[in-house]
Protein backbone atom coordinates (compact mmCIF):
# COMPACT_ATOMS: atom_id res chain seq x y z
CA UNK A 1 0.00 0.00 0.00
CA UNK A 2 1.20 3.32 -1.11
CA UNK A 3 1.27 6.33 2.02
CA UNK A 4 1.08 9.64 1.28
CA UNK A 5 0.07 13.02 2.98
CA UNK A 6 -0.86 16.24 2.66
CA UNK A 7 1.06 19.76 4.61
CA UNK A 8 -1.24 20.21 6.70
CA UNK A 9 0.12 20.16 10.70
CA UNK A 10 -1.32 16.78 11.84
CA UNK A 11 -0.71 14.97 8.97
CA UNK A 12 2.59 13.39 9.96
CA UNK A 13 1.41 11.90 12.97
CA UNK A 14 -1.78 10.34 11.25
CA UNK A 15 0.46 8.92 8.22
CA UNK A 16 2.57 7.51 10.96
CA UNK A 17 0.03 5.83 12.74
CA UNK A 18 -1.67 4.28 9.63
CA UNK A 19 1.49 3.16 8.56
CA UNK A 20 1.99 1.44 11.58
CA UNK A 21 -1.05 -0.15 11.18
CA UNK A 22 -1.18 -1.36 7.81
CA UNK A 23 2.32 -3.13 8.68
CA UNK A 24 0.67 -4.40 12.24
CA UNK A 25 -1.77 -6.16 9.52
CA UNK A 26 0.92 -7.51 7.09
CA UNK A 27 1.03 -5.06 4.81
CA UNK A 28 4.00 -3.73 2.64
CA UNK A 29 3.88 -0.25 3.14
CA UNK A 30 5.91 2.58 0.57
CA UNK A 31 5.90 5.59 2.49
CA UNK A 32 5.82 8.76 0.57
CA UNK A 33 6.86 12.53 1.47
CA UNK A 34 4.24 15.30 1.56
CA UNK A 35 2.44 15.24 -1.76
CA UNK A 36 -0.99 16.04 -3.43
CA UNK A 37 -3.56 13.27 -3.18
CA UNK A 38 -3.13 12.99 -7.51
CA UNK A 39 0.77 11.79 -6.86
CA UNK A 40 -0.36 9.17 -4.43
CA UNK A 41 -2.54 8.19 -6.89
CA UNK A 42 0.29 8.11 -9.31
CA UNK A 43 2.67 5.77 -6.96
CA UNK A 44 0.13 3.53 -6.44
CA UNK A 45 0.69 2.56 -10.93
CA UNK A 46 4.26 3.58 -10.59
CA UNK A 47 4.92 1.29 -8.17
CA UNK A 48 2.32 -1.54 -9.28
CA UNK A 49 0.68 -1.20 -5.56
CA UNK A 50 -2.36 -2.68 -4.20
CA UNK A 51 -3.16 0.97 -3.35
CA UNK A 52 -3.17 3.78 -2.16
CA UNK A 53 -3.82 6.02 1.02
CA UNK A 54 -3.69 9.59 1.51
CA UNK A 55 -4.00 11.21 4.58
CA UNK A 56 -5.38 15.09 3.34
CA UNK A 57 -8.32 17.27 5.04
CA UNK A 58 -8.92 18.66 1.27
CA UNK A 59 -10.20 21.95 0.71
CA UNK A 60 -11.68 21.87 4.45
CA UNK A 61 -9.88 24.52 6.89
CA UNK A 62 -6.66 23.19 8.26
CA UNK A 63 -7.68 21.93 11.74
CA UNK A 64 -9.87 18.94 9.72
CA UNK A 65 -8.02 16.30 7.89
CA UNK A 66 -9.15 12.87 6.57
CA UNK A 67 -8.10 9.98 4.55
CA UNK A 68 -8.51 9.30 0.82
CA UNK A 69 -8.39 5.54 -0.29
CA UNK A 70 -8.18 3.88 -4.00
CA UNK A 71 -7.76 -0.43 -4.16
CA UNK A 72 -7.05 -1.16 -7.30
CA UNK A 73 -7.01 2.11 -8.55
CA UNK A 74 -11.11 2.42 -7.81
CA UNK A 75 -11.74 4.77 -5.10
CA UNK A 76 -13.54 3.39 -2.00
CA UNK A 77 -17.02 5.00 -1.37
CA UNK A 78 -20.56 4.10 -0.49
CA UNK A 79 -20.80 0.54 0.73
CA UNK A 80 -17.67 -0.37 0.36
CA UNK A 81 -16.40 2.47 2.82
CA UNK A 82 -19.52 1.23 5.49
CA UNK A 83 -18.33 -2.71 4.45
CA UNK A 84 -15.03 -1.35 6.03
CA UNK A 85 -16.30 0.09 8.78
CA UNK A 86 -18.17 -3.20 10.01
CA UNK A 87 -15.02 -5.21 9.95
CA UNK A 88 -13.33 -2.16 12.10
CA UNK A 89 -16.19 -2.26 14.63
CA UNK A 90 -16.14 -6.10 14.41
CA UNK A 91 -12.63 -6.66 14.98
CA UNK A 92 -12.23 -8.62 12.20
CA UNK A 93 -8.45 -7.50 11.40
CA UNK A 94 -5.38 -9.46 9.64
CA UNK A 95 -2.05 -9.52 11.62
CA UNK A 96 1.57 -9.44 10.30
CA UNK A 97 4.45 -7.61 10.23
CA UNK A 98 4.65 -5.87 6.78
CA UNK A 99 7.97 -4.05 5.56
CA UNK A 100 8.09 -0.52 5.05
CA UNK A 101 10.31 1.27 2.20
CA UNK A 102 9.90 5.44 1.84
CA UNK A 103 10.60 6.60 -1.96
CA UNK A 104 10.69 9.74 -2.89
CA UNK A 105 7.97 9.90 -5.96
CA UNK A 106 8.13 13.44 -7.38
CA UNK A 107 10.55 13.32 -9.68
CA UNK A 108 9.22 10.23 -11.41
CA UNK A 109 5.77 12.05 -11.59
CA UNK A 110 7.14 15.66 -12.94
CA UNK A 111 8.83 13.14 -15.97
CA UNK A 112 5.73 11.55 -16.52
CA UNK A 113 3.27 14.53 -16.62
CA UNK A 114 5.47 16.73 -18.31
CA UNK A 115 6.62 14.35 -20.85
CA UNK A 116 3.34 14.51 -22.17
CA UNK A 117 3.01 17.70 -23.53
CA UNK A 118 4.71 20.21 -25.47
CA UNK A 119 3.47 23.63 -25.71
CA UNK A 120 2.96 24.99 -29.21
CA UNK A 121 4.24 28.61 -28.06
CA UNK A 122 5.17 30.36 -24.44
CA UNK A 123 2.26 30.47 -21.83
CA UNK A 124 2.31 33.28 -19.21
CA UNK A 125 0.19 31.52 -15.75
CA UNK A 126 -0.01 32.74 -12.69
CA UNK A 127 -0.47 30.07 -10.24
CA UNK A 128 -2.13 30.01 -6.83
CA UNK A 129 -2.03 26.76 -4.56
CA UNK A 130 -3.09 28.91 -1.66
CA UNK A 131 -0.29 27.52 0.56
CA UNK A 132 -1.86 23.94 0.06
CA UNK A 133 0.05 21.14 -1.01
CA UNK A 134 0.33 21.28 -4.43
CA UNK A 135 3.18 24.01 -3.00
CA UNK A 136 5.44 21.59 -3.12
CA UNK A 137 5.20 20.74 -7.13
CA UNK A 138 3.00 22.93 -9.24
CA UNK A 139 5.53 25.46 -9.83
CA UNK A 140 8.20 23.12 -10.76
CA UNK A 141 6.00 21.02 -13.30
CA UNK A 142 4.36 23.93 -15.20
CA UNK A 143 7.86 25.12 -15.67
CA UNK A 144 8.69 21.77 -16.62
CA UNK A 145 5.98 21.73 -19.45
CA UNK A 146 7.30 24.88 -20.99
CA UNK A 147 5.37 27.70 -19.39
CA UNK A 148 6.18 30.95 -17.45
CA UNK A 149 4.84 30.70 -13.88
CA UNK A 150 4.37 33.91 -11.52
CA UNK A 151 3.96 31.37 -8.43
CA UNK A 152 1.40 33.52 -6.14
CA UNK A 153 1.16 31.77 -2.40
CA UNK A 154 3.03 28.71 -3.39
CA UNK A 155 4.67 28.26 -0.19
CA UNK A 156 3.99 25.04 1.53
CA UNK A 157 2.07 26.01 4.86
CA UNK A 158 -0.86 23.87 6.11
CA UNK A 159 -2.30 26.09 8.14
CA UNK A 160 -3.22 28.11 5.21
CA UNK A 161 -2.51 32.30 5.98
CA UNK A 162 -3.50 33.64 3.21
CA UNK A 163 -6.97 32.04 2.10
CA UNK A 164 -8.89 28.93 2.38
CA UNK A 165 -7.71 26.20 -0.61
CA UNK A 166 -10.40 25.88 -2.33
CA UNK A 167 -10.37 27.67 -5.60
CA UNK A 168 -14.06 27.28 -6.58
CA UNK A 169 -15.13 29.87 -4.21
CA UNK A 170 -15.28 33.98 -5.62
CA UNK A 171 -13.35 35.43 -2.84
CA UNK A 172 -10.78 32.93 -2.49
CA UNK A 173 -8.92 33.48 -6.44
CA UNK A 174 -9.29 37.84 -5.95
CA UNK A 175 -5.59 37.74 -5.64
CA UNK A 176 -5.09 35.40 -8.50
CA UNK A 177 -7.78 37.69 -10.63
CA UNK A 178 -5.14 40.99 -9.81
CA UNK A 179 -2.09 39.24 -10.59
CA UNK A 180 -3.46 37.60 -14.09
CA UNK A 181 -4.25 41.34 -14.60
CA UNK A 182 -1.34 43.17 -13.65
CA UNK A 183 0.73 40.70 -15.56
CA UNK A 184 -0.98 40.63 -18.36
CA UNK A 185 -1.20 36.24 -18.18
CA UNK A 186 -2.36 34.11 -20.33
CA UNK A 187 -4.39 32.33 -17.81
CA UNK A 188 -4.86 31.99 -13.93
CA UNK A 189 -4.82 28.42 -12.34
CA UNK A 190 -5.70 27.50 -8.78
CA UNK A 191 -5.56 24.08 -6.63
CA UNK A 192 -7.83 23.24 -3.71
CA UNK A 193 -5.73 22.10 -0.76
CA UNK A 194 -4.62 18.59 -1.82
CA UNK A 195 -4.69 19.17 -5.62
CA UNK A 196 -7.32 17.10 -7.09
CA UNK A 197 -9.29 20.37 -7.92
CA UNK A 198 -8.82 23.27 -10.27
CA UNK A 199 -10.27 26.21 -10.84
CA UNK A 200 -9.31 28.76 -13.70
CA UNK A 201 -9.19 32.07 -14.59
CA UNK A 202 -9.43 33.37 -18.24
CA UNK A 203 -6.47 36.25 -19.71
CA UNK A 204 -9.23 38.92 -18.45
CA UNK A 205 -9.16 37.33 -15.00
CA UNK A 206 -12.78 35.93 -15.53
CA UNK A 207 -13.75 33.06 -13.67
CA UNK A 208 -14.38 30.10 -15.71
CA UNK A 209 -16.77 27.81 -14.02
CA UNK A 210 -15.85 24.08 -13.72
CA UNK A 211 -18.42 23.25 -15.91
CA UNK A 212 -17.44 24.98 -18.28
CA UNK A 213 -13.91 24.04 -18.20
CA UNK A 214 -14.95 20.48 -18.45
CA UNK A 215 -16.73 21.76 -21.31
CA UNK A 216 -13.28 23.27 -23.17
CA UNK A 217 -11.36 20.09 -22.23
CA UNK A 218 -14.22 17.80 -23.74
CA UNK A 219 -14.79 19.48 -27.32
CA UNK A 220 -10.92 19.73 -27.47
CA UNK A 221 -11.03 15.84 -27.20
CA UNK A 222 -13.27 15.69 -29.88
CA UNK A 223 -10.93 17.73 -32.09
CA UNK A 224 -8.51 15.28 -31.38
CA UNK A 225 -10.24 12.19 -31.56
CA UNK A 226 -13.54 12.88 -33.48
CA UNK A 227 -17.30 12.44 -32.67
CA UNK A 228 -18.79 9.72 -30.60
CA UNK A 229 -16.63 10.09 -27.55
CA UNK A 230 -18.67 9.91 -24.14
CA UNK A 231 -18.31 12.67 -21.31
CA UNK A 232 -19.76 12.03 -17.74
CA UNK A 233 -20.83 15.45 -15.77
CA UNK A 234 -22.85 15.70 -12.70
CA UNK A 235 -26.09 16.92 -11.80
CA UNK A 236 -25.24 20.35 -10.74
CA UNK A 237 -23.45 21.14 -14.38
CA UNK A 238 -24.69 23.62 -16.42
CA UNK A 239 -27.57 22.89 -19.62
CA UNK A 240 -24.23 24.25 -21.61
CA UNK A 241 -22.30 21.73 -21.31
CA UNK A 242 -24.87 18.74 -22.32
CA UNK A 243 -26.17 20.95 -25.01
CA UNK A 244 -22.75 21.89 -27.08
CA UNK A 245 -20.61 18.41 -26.37
CA UNK A 246 -23.26 16.91 -28.10
CA UNK A 247 -23.66 19.64 -31.01
CA UNK A 248 -19.85 19.13 -31.42
CA UNK A 249 -20.42 15.56 -32.01
CA UNK A 250 -20.21 13.82 -28.51
CA UNK A 251 -21.91 11.70 -25.65
CA UNK A 252 -22.86 13.52 -22.48
CA UNK A 253 -24.10 11.41 -19.91
CA UNK A 254 -25.20 13.28 -16.72
CA UNK A 255 -24.42 11.40 -13.02
CA UNK A 256 -24.14 11.64 -9.19
CA UNK A 257 -22.25 14.06 -7.93
CA UNK A 258 -19.23 13.24 -6.15
CA UNK A 259 -15.38 12.75 -7.42
CA UNK A 260 -15.70 8.89 -6.36
CA UNK A 261 -19.18 8.24 -8.57
CA UNK A 262 -18.23 10.45 -11.51
CA UNK A 263 -15.19 7.85 -11.59
CA UNK A 264 -17.04 4.67 -11.37
CA UNK A 265 -19.59 5.84 -14.17
CA UNK A 266 -16.57 6.78 -16.40
CA UNK A 267 -15.17 3.57 -16.13
CA UNK A 268 -18.78 1.98 -17.24
CA UNK A 269 -19.50 3.39 -19.71
CA UNK A 270 -15.81 3.71 -21.12
CA UNK A 271 -15.56 7.64 -21.45
CA UNK A 272 -12.41 9.62 -21.74
CA UNK A 273 -12.97 12.81 -19.37
CA UNK A 274 -15.39 13.31 -16.34
CA UNK A 275 -15.86 16.07 -13.88
CA UNK A 276 -17.88 17.86 -11.86
CA UNK A 277 -18.86 21.20 -11.13
CA UNK A 278 -17.11 21.18 -8.25
CA UNK A 279 -13.59 21.29 -10.16
CA UNK A 280 -12.78 17.48 -10.11
CA UNK A 281 -11.90 16.58 -13.38
CA UNK A 282 -10.73 13.17 -14.55
CA UNK A 283 -8.98 12.21 -17.83
CA UNK A 284 -8.80 8.07 -19.15
CA UNK A 285 -7.12 9.74 -22.33
CA UNK A 286 -3.75 9.44 -22.31
CA UNK A 287 -3.52 9.08 -18.85
CA UNK A 288 -4.89 6.99 -15.58
CA UNK A 289 -8.41 8.00 -15.13
CA UNK A 290 -7.84 9.93 -11.56
CA UNK A 291 -8.38 13.27 -10.56
CA UNK A 292 -5.45 15.48 -10.91
CA UNK A 293 -5.50 19.02 -11.04
CA UNK A 294 -1.86 19.51 -11.81
CA UNK A 295 -2.52 17.03 -15.20
CA UNK A 296 -5.65 19.22 -15.71
CA UNK A 297 -3.43 22.68 -15.77
CA UNK A 298 -1.08 21.10 -17.65
CA UNK A 299 -3.41 19.85 -20.33
CA UNK A 300 -5.00 23.17 -20.17
CA UNK A 301 -1.49 25.47 -20.82
CA UNK A 302 -1.78 23.16 -24.13
CA UNK A 303 -4.80 24.19 -25.53
CA UNK A 304 -3.90 27.25 -25.08
CA UNK A 305 -0.87 27.51 -26.48
CA UNK A 306 -2.63 25.51 -29.47
CA UNK A 307 -5.32 28.17 -29.84
CA UNK A 308 -4.67 31.33 -31.95
CA UNK A 309 -7.08 32.99 -29.74
CA UNK A 310 -7.26 33.98 -26.37
CA UNK A 311 -9.15 31.76 -23.27
CA UNK A 312 -11.34 34.36 -23.08
CA UNK A 313 -12.76 33.72 -26.72
CA UNK A 314 -12.87 30.33 -26.59
CA UNK A 315 -15.53 30.99 -23.32
CA UNK A 316 -17.30 34.25 -25.24
CA UNK A 317 -18.06 31.57 -27.55
CA UNK A 318 -20.37 29.24 -25.80
CA UNK A 319 -23.92 30.48 -24.75
CA UNK A 320 -24.54 32.67 -21.52
CA UNK A 321 -26.57 31.21 -19.47
CA UNK A 322 -28.08 33.14 -15.59
CA UNK A 323 -27.67 30.69 -13.05
CA UNK A 324 -27.33 30.65 -9.30
CA UNK A 325 -24.34 29.46 -6.69
CA UNK A 326 -24.83 25.88 -4.98
CA UNK A 327 -27.51 26.86 -2.61
CA UNK A 328 -26.92 24.68 0.72
CA UNK A 329 -30.27 24.58 2.36
CA UNK A 330 -29.56 22.84 6.76
CA UNK A 331 -31.94 20.23 7.16
CA UNK A 332 -31.75 17.53 9.89
CA UNK A 333 -29.88 14.75 8.71
CA UNK A 334 -32.75 11.78 9.36
CA UNK A 335 -35.10 14.24 7.34
CA UNK A 336 -33.24 14.88 3.86
CA UNK A 337 -33.57 11.94 1.77
CA UNK A 338 -36.63 12.09 2.59
CA UNK A 339 -37.75 15.39 1.52
CA UNK A 340 -35.69 14.94 -1.51
CA UNK A 341 -37.98 11.92 -2.35
CA UNK A 342 -41.15 14.03 -2.15
CA UNK A 343 -39.87 16.70 -4.58
CA UNK A 344 -39.30 13.54 -6.97
CA UNK A 345 -42.35 12.55 -6.80
CA UNK A 346 -44.21 15.73 -7.15
CA UNK A 347 -42.27 17.41 -9.87
CA UNK A 348 -42.26 14.17 -12.12
CA UNK A 349 -45.92 14.47 -11.99
CA UNK A 350 -45.57 17.96 -14.06
CA UNK A 351 -42.07 18.53 -15.65
CA UNK A 352 -39.59 15.94 -17.33
CA UNK A 353 -36.69 15.10 -14.80
CA UNK A 354 -33.96 13.31 -14.62
CA UNK A 355 -33.70 11.56 -11.32
CA UNK A 356 -30.26 10.01 -11.02
CA UNK A 357 -29.37 12.11 -8.11
CA UNK A 358 -32.21 13.83 -6.64
CA UNK A 359 -34.21 15.65 -8.90
CA UNK A 360 -33.26 17.89 -11.48
CA UNK A 361 -36.77 19.53 -13.38
CA UNK A 362 -36.22 20.50 -16.82
CA UNK A 363 -38.13 23.35 -18.21
CA UNK A 364 -37.32 23.68 -21.80
CA UNK A 365 -35.52 27.22 -21.34
CA UNK A 366 -33.83 25.55 -17.85
CA UNK A 367 -33.48 23.44 -15.33
CA UNK A 368 -33.78 23.44 -11.34
CA UNK A 369 -32.08 20.91 -9.32
CA UNK A 370 -32.72 19.67 -5.35
CA UNK A 371 -30.38 17.07 -4.24
CA UNK A 372 -29.41 15.50 -0.49
CA UNK A 373 -25.68 16.25 -0.06
CA UNK A 374 -23.69 13.01 0.34
CA UNK A 375 -21.31 14.30 3.34
CA UNK A 376 -23.43 17.14 5.09
CA UNK A 377 -26.71 17.85 6.77
CA UNK A 378 -27.75 20.08 3.87
CA UNK A 379 -30.12 19.81 0.67
CA UNK A 380 -28.30 21.21 -2.42
CA UNK A 381 -30.13 23.62 -4.81
CA UNK A 382 -29.14 25.09 -7.85
CA UNK A 383 -31.14 26.72 -11.00
CA UNK A 384 -30.83 28.31 -14.62
CA UNK A 385 -32.21 29.63 -17.02
CA UNK A 386 -31.34 31.19 -20.07
CA UNK A 387 -32.42 34.53 -18.83
CA UNK A 388 -32.07 36.29 -16.00
CA UNK A 389 -35.76 37.50 -15.81
CA UNK A 390 -36.67 34.00 -16.40
CA UNK A 391 -34.37 32.42 -13.74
Amino acid sequence: MVVGEDNRPSSPVLRGGLAAGLRSSGCDVILLNTVPTPVAYFAEHEYAADGAVQITGSHNPAEYNGIKMTMGGASLHGGAIQALLRRIREGHMASGDGALDEREVLPAYVADVAGRFRLARPVKAVVDCGNGTGSVVAVELLEAVGAEVIPIYCESDGTFPNHHPDPTVDENVQDMIAAVRAHRADLGIGFDGDADRIGVVDDRGAIIRGDVLLLLFGLDLLKRRGPGETLVFDVKCSQVLPEEFTRAGGVPVMWKTGHSLIKEKMRETGALIAGELSGHICFADEYFGFDDALYAACRLLEMVAASPEPLSRATAALPAYVSTPELRIEVPEAEKFDLVERAVAHFSARHEVVAVDGVRVLFGDGWGLVRASNTQPVIVARYEAQTAERL
